[in-house]
């Protein structure tokens, strides 16, 4: 695990100006936090080599490239044993690299083990993936899915 980076408040307003529109220039954003360009990019240089900013990326609204189904899965693998000549979780986490319908994984406490954010076309879309990827992975014991039917918030931002 990284450690934590102290940040002062020129970061943090730094940070949120960014998370805000990560396309603005350096004289924007200078101007936004009320630092000069060249301060304002030393900041931002530090910030992104100490892992504090881990890349930009272009926020895409699903359903507006033909992706109008998203479910959450809840992923129950099988058990590891001693006999086992295989990690199950390990063969689990490589799998899912690979699926470009997942969006999301993340390890769980509680009942199930894993809980997938997927995106899809369509119906047909998420039962082939269930069906012909997800339940024939030899880690995969059970899954559970919810289908989001409304999204009330959605943000990539942090609240720093």
């Amino acid at each position: 695990m990284q450690a934590i980076i102290e940040l002062d408040a020129v970061d943090r307003r730094l940070l949120r100006a960014l998370q805000a529109n990560g396309r603005m220039t350096y004289d924007q954003l200078a101007a936004e936090v009320q630092l000069s360009a060249s301060a304002a990019l030393r900041r931002v240089k530090r910030l992104e080599e100490a892992g504090v900013i881990a890349g930009y990326v272009a926020v895409v609204p699903p359903e507006r490239v033909g992706l109008s189904l998203t479910a959450f899965i809840n992923v129950r693998l099988e058990k590891h044993t001693e006999s086992h000549k295989r990690n199950p979780i390990d063969l689990f986490k490589g799998a899912v690299q690979a699926w470009p319908e997942v969006v999301e994984c993340v390890a769980l406490t509680g009942e199930m083990d894993y809980l997938l954010r997927v995106v899809v076309e369509d119906m047909g879309h998420y039962s082939r993936f269930i069906m012909d990827t997800l339940l024939k992975h030899p880690s995969v014991e059970d899954c559970k899915t919810s289908f989001v039917m409304d999204r009330v918030k959605s943000a990539s931002a942090v609240p720093v």
